[in-house]
């Protein structure tokens, strides 16, 4: 079920609404996706710090990052 909510909106706030408008989508329509699209921004942005720390303490993964850059470094030109 739809709520309405109220928003007070700064100049920079104001000026991208204008531009969601001028692209086309309603008021209503430019905020839903803003919202919308800024929780699933946060949401990536978790579930990548997760990752990162699982690849992190994944010892096994590390020693063959390592590896790899060995066998990189060994077919490196000479300098």
């Amino acid at each position: 079920m739809a709520r309405a909510i109220s928003v007070r909106l700064n100049d920079e706030a104001e000026r991208a609404l204008r531009s969601l408008e001028a692209a086309g989508l309603s008021r209503s329509e430019a905020i839903r996706s803003a919202v919308i699209q800024s929780a699933r921004r946060l949401r990536r942005s978790s579930e990548l710090a997760a990752e990162v720390s699982a690849l992190e303490a994944d010892d096994a993964d590390r020693d063959e990052m390592l590896a790899v850059v060995g066998l990189m470094e060994s077919l490196r030109a000479p300098r």
